[in-house]
């Protein structure tokens, strides 16, 4: 998304992780996907290979995707890890507990979408609702390229295994996550429903 957002050109070759993940032990022991090979270093932290590729690829050529309010980047930090342990929970009794853990971040995340940014409140003094598109404004950065992927997962496997999508009162949220699926940088490296419920069909615990 990254990349595509930047204007880069790149070549896209899909592989068989089952084989290439032998080849990954020559540069990176033990890693997993993503993997950054840039002139032999081998960069293996997603965080790190974000603001590798920003710092590589910034004006004049190439715009800049970092946001320009620092609570942005860190506006639902917790959720994906909130939705893990509710999802692969093993202690059925422990669901409604961690469920509601799950729903206090989304909560604060909404929180964060529907308050003003200071650049809306400048150009709308009156506002009480923001009405932005994403977490920093109406352009995706660099925080959306990290939250949005997770977001999407979150909603469609406790959609499917819960019966708990994301609900409708949290309005920033459901917003934030409907415009991202209408724009094609989101929906062209995202994967589909179907590829993110197998990937957690063997990790959720049966209801």
């Amino acid at each position: 998304m990254l990349l595509l957002l930047k204007g880069v050109p790149f070549t896209l070759t899909t592989v068989d992780t089952r084989r290439s993940l032998d080849v990954l032990k020559d540069f990176a022991p033990g890693s997993q996907l993503p993997i950054l090979l840039y002139e032999g270093d081998a960069k293996t932290d997603t965080l790190q290979i974000e603001e590798f590729l920003e710092e590589t690829l910034g004006p004049p050529e190439f715009p800049s995707l970092a946001p320009r309010y620092g609570e942005s980047s860190t506006a639902g930090n917790d959720v994906f890890h909130r939705f893990s342990a509710f999802i692969k929970n093993p202690v059925p009794t422990q669901d409604d507990a961690l469920y509601q853990m799950l729903l206090r971040a989304l909560t604060r995340l909404d929180g964060y979408l529907r308050t003003p940014l200071v650049h809306e409140r400048a150009q709308e003094p009156q506002l009480r609702e923001s009405r932005r598109r994403f977490l920093d404004g109406d352009e995706l950065t660099l925080a959306d390229c990290s939250l949005l992927p997770k977001l999407h997962i979150v909603d469609t496997v406790c959609t499917h295994f819960r019966g708990a999508p994301i609900p409708a009162e949290l309005r920033g949220v459901r917003r934030y996550l409907d415009s991202a699926r209408q724009v094609k940088e989101f929906k062209y490296t995202c994967p589909s429903g179907a590829e993110i419920l197998a990937a957690y069909r063997m990790a959720v615990r049966p209801r």
